[in-house]
């Protein structure tokens, strides 16, 4: 009787398959096996592309020379450490009472991938291969996703796609990373004092190291600007109120060289100069204006992984890393759906059947309240028509949401992960309450200028006062203290720009009756320094968001609106990036605050870069590469026409790296890279330091070819 193999990435996974399928497996070593079916799996990658020396042993020793590197044809191997699962797989999939083959690794390029280099490498011929796509490891998904599974034929963009990324990585790792470190690699280690150092340079980690090399730069050159505004204290129904003073046409200061911007002065005496001219206090204020008008806040879309990974290192002081992973973990638990995901809607399918997830969720008890409350008033009714299902905005998976099942997992959870799914589940919830109401007024007022006739000053004052919390409800975190709650409050103000001062109920009854010509009272005037501050440092969560929207560094219209969606790196990929940069050394990450900051090594590293091939640097470059995989996965692209820019692109850079010597420039380059990192300067530096310029100084005259190392990857992105 013939049977089907089910092949999971991980052997929990296919655990869930075999529980699912319902069927009396007997366990082996390495699958689970029944009259009917065999389960196994992958222990992530099993197969990997071969390092260069497998091509020719005259590889091993890195010379410009033998570069660049392109093979016709690409050579990959088992990886060592689980050669014996491979065979296990390898058998199986090859057995003759095998006539189906269900691929069950994840829903994805990199699953899609991971299969189909166990595929190749284990020679499987004429079995009938199943694609098994799902959203979440429930059963009820389980089940549905293999009834479904679609002829594995039809994801060959996605694999072609697949092979192609890797194929990317590969060579612009091997050929970049050896001619950078051949040409400069010898200075650098001069430079700093270092035993050795190979320039890790990739598709993506070098364009990251670019943005937070460039941020930090700008903070270091910004210059403190300070500026004085003028505040009144008015007094609306026994109440001071703040109301800021603003240039307009009729301003006496309209023009002047006194103000640093509209809403205030380059120096004190200017902004004194402002009070004296209203006269002596109290001063009469007249209402120019008293707009009323109410807001509507909607709930915000659901999570994506770079949202969620963002709201983590806010929350929680946790790296995009530690997110994936413990989003990964909820997944497998069937807490939740799958995590790799860019989407922020649901699917048409799902809108239909949610009212099950919610049903599930009443048993979850920080939530259950507004579970019931939705399901009572049937609130998850015409969801498919709002912002939040959107079928267009879905490629592979739809976003992250909690399955309302699996509780009972929730007691083995670590604190972190607990809480992880808990803002999953509040920003689930929310989407189907009714949108935050605000009553909002925004006042001017206008005081005469005594100095000179005909002339007023305008004072601003905006009131925001909620009137209706609606899905503000569901996002009162358990986790957060009151004090928390303020800064989380202060955050989102900041974020989204607001400056309305938030007021109370009695304080709003006098604003609403308040009309033009009416006349208040400017008790007294206070001056406010501020200065100008320069650009935030990117902490964990802001970068994956930036590589997400590499749009963002591109000035050329056209070129944005084509990379839209491309980002820089994938769901998928970011984390790890970003935890390879800092592993390497060319990034410091803060794990208290999760900031960001290069290190002088990683200065260092941008400036060899950006002397030698500086498109590496370019988001608008590396987006689109991505996006010409995203072509390649949709049908648009071939896999020809993308291996041919691909190759011309690797070797006309590192015949340039070859052809061009830049290490007197990059001296020079150094010591200004220098001059910000003294304090990091060790004993052992110092008392090289008279030494090291001269070190530096004869690497210009020296090439080098060195023996292979395993710190440059074959697959850098």
């Amino acid at each position: 009787m013939a049977k089907q193999v089910y092949i999971a990435e991980k052997p929990s996974v296919a655990q869930a398959f075999a529980s699912a399928m319902k069927i009396n497996f007997t366990r082996r070593d390495g699958y689970l096996e029944s009259d009917t079916a065999i389960v196994t799996w992958c222990v992530g990658h099993l197969v990997t592309m071969s390092y260069p020396e497998v091509y020719d042993e005259k590889y091993k020793r890195w010379s410009l020379d033998t570069l660049p590197f392109i093979p016709e044809t690409f050579k990959y191997e088992v990886i060592g450490n689980v050669s014996k699962q491979f065979k296990i797989v390898k058998e199986l999939l090859n057995r003759e009472d095998v006539d189906t083959i269900y691929i069950c690794t994840d829903s994805g390029r990199e699953g899609e991938y991971i299969y189909r280099l166990v595929d190749m490498q284990a020679n499987v011929k004429d079995k009938k291969r199943k694609r098994v796509w799902i959203d979440s490891q429930t059963e009820d998904e389980i089940l549905r996703g293999i009834r479904e599974a679609k002829d594995d034929s039809e994801y060959d963009n996605l694999g072609a796609s697949a092979f192609l990324r890797a194929k990317e990585d590969y060579l612009m790792g091997i050929n970049f990373s050896r001619a950078l470190t051949l040409k400069y690699a010898y200075s650098i280690k001069n430079y700093l004092n270092i035993d050795k150092c190979v320039v890790s340079v990739g598709r993506v980690m070098t364009c990251v190291l670019g943005i937070v090399v460039e941020r930090e730069r700008e903070i270091r050159e910004f210059v403190k600007t300070p500026f004085y505004r003028v505040i009144s204290k008015v007094d609306i129904a026994g109440k001071k109120c703040d109301a800021e003073w603003r240039v307009t046409d009729d301003s006496k200061y309209n023009g002047s060289f006194d103000l640093y911007s509209e809403k205030g002065f380059k120096t004190e005496e200017g902004a004194n100069k402002l009070i004296a001219s209203l006269g002596e206090t109290p001063v009469s204020a007249s209402v120019l204006k008293c707009e009323k008008k109410k807001e509507a806040k909607n709930p915000p879309l659901l999570y994506n992984l770079a949202e969620l990974q963002n709201d983590c290192s806010r929350f929680f002081k946790i790296s995009p890393d530690e997110t994936l992973a413990v989003a990964q973990e909820l997944y497998e638990k069937k807490l939740t759906t799958y995590p790799r995901t860019d989407a922020r809607v649901m699917s048409s399918a799902i809108a239909k059947v949610i009212d099950k997830n919610i049903n599930g969720l009443s048993a979850y008890a920080p939530c259950a309240i507004f579970a019931k409350a939705i399901l009572q008033h049937e609130a998850y009714k015409g969801i498919e028509k709002t912002r939040y299902v959107n079928d267009k905005a879905i490629t592979d998976h739809y976003a992250i949401i909690p399955t309302g099942q699996g509780l009972s997992a929730l007691q083995g959870l670590s604190p972190t992960s607990a809480k992880v799914y808990e803002i999953i589940v509040r920003r689930f919830l929310a989407v189907f309450y009714p949108p935050a109401n605000y009553q909002k007024v925004a006042l001017e007022l206008a005081m005469d200028n005594k100095e000179e006739e005909g002339k007023k000053e305008h004072f601003f004052a905006n009131f925001k006062i909620l009137t209706q919390k609606g899905y503000l409800h569901v996002m009162d975190y358990s986790f957060f203290k009151d004090k928390d709650k303020g800064k989380k409050a202060d955050d989102e103000k900041e974020n989204e720009g607001e400056d309305e001062t938030v007021t109370d109920e009695e304080l709003f009854e006098h604003l609403q009756k308040l009309k033009k010509n009416d006349v208040l009272s400017a008790e007294s005037f206070e001056l406010k320094e501020g200065e100008t501050t320069p650009p935030k440092r990117y902490n964990s969560g802001t970068m994956i968001l930036t590589m997400e929207n590499a749009g963002q560094f591109i000035e050329d219209e056209e070129l944005r609106a084509q990379i839209k969606g491309s980002g820089i790196g994938t769901s998928a990929t970011r984390a790890g990036i970003l935890t390879k940069l800092v592993n390497i050394k060319y990034l410091n990450l803060n794990k208290k605050t999760q900031i960001i900051t290069p290190t002088q090594l990683g200065e260092m590293i941008y400036e060899t870069v950006a002397c030698s091939m500086k498109p590496m640097l370019n988001p608008a470059l590396t987006a689109s590469w991505e996006k010409g995989l995203t072509g390649v996965a949709e049908g648009s692209i071939s896999e020809k026409e993308y291996m041919d820019k691909l190759d011309d692109f690797v070797s006309k850079r590192t015949n340039l790296v070859k052809q061009n010597d830049y290490r007197r420039l990059l001296l020079s380059r150094f010591d200004y890279v220098s001059t910000n990192y003294k304090k990091a300067e060790t004993k052992k530096s110092s008392a090289k330091k008279t030494t090291k310029k001269k070190a530096a100084k004869e690497a210009t005259a020296k090439e080098t070819t060195v023996e292979g190392s395993n710190e440059a990857s074959t697959g850098n992105e």
